[in-house]
């Protein structure tokens, strides 16, 4: 096991706003939420999610309905070492999205660039119904 430095203030922090960290043994993950756009467009609804320090490959994109899944895990390349402060959350992440409209799962696209994740799901063609009058 390795020492963590925590980044949470305690009860001793210094009023001038000098923390005084607290030392914490182990390594605990929790998943955490990076910061996530939805918009649409004419054609398509896109995702934009903020997350610099990943590969294409660090994300699993699922589809389930209507609702958008994203996991990943955005690991700490400096993992180990005695932290002042800690605000870049690192670890597995999850982030379920609700899509305002129907979308054709089979035209789905992702990309990574610029420490960006964008997911473009376009929306599904409404289909027009006939009404028969039968005599």
């Amino acid at each position: 096991m390795f020492s963590l430095l925590s980044a949470v203030p305690t009860k001793s922090d210094d009023p001038s706003g000098v923390w005084i960290l607290d030392v914490r043994w182990g390594h605990r993950r929790s998943t955490w939420r990076p910061p996530t756009d939805v918009f649409e467009t004419p054609h398509a609804i896109v995702v934009r999610v903020e997350i610099a320090g990943m590969q294409p490959d660090d994300f699993r994109l699922e589809l389930d309905g209507q609702v958008l899944y994203i996991y990943g895990q955005r690991n700490d390349p400096d993992a180990g070492i005695a932290y002042h402060r800690l605000e870049i959350p690192f670890g597995p992440f999850q982030i379920a999205i609700a899509l305002p409209a129907s979308v054709d799962e089979t035209d789905v696209k992702a990309e990574y660039r610029d420490g960006f994740l964008r997911v473009f799901l376009p929306k599904r063609a409404s289909r027009v119904v006939r009404v028969h009058h039968h005599t």
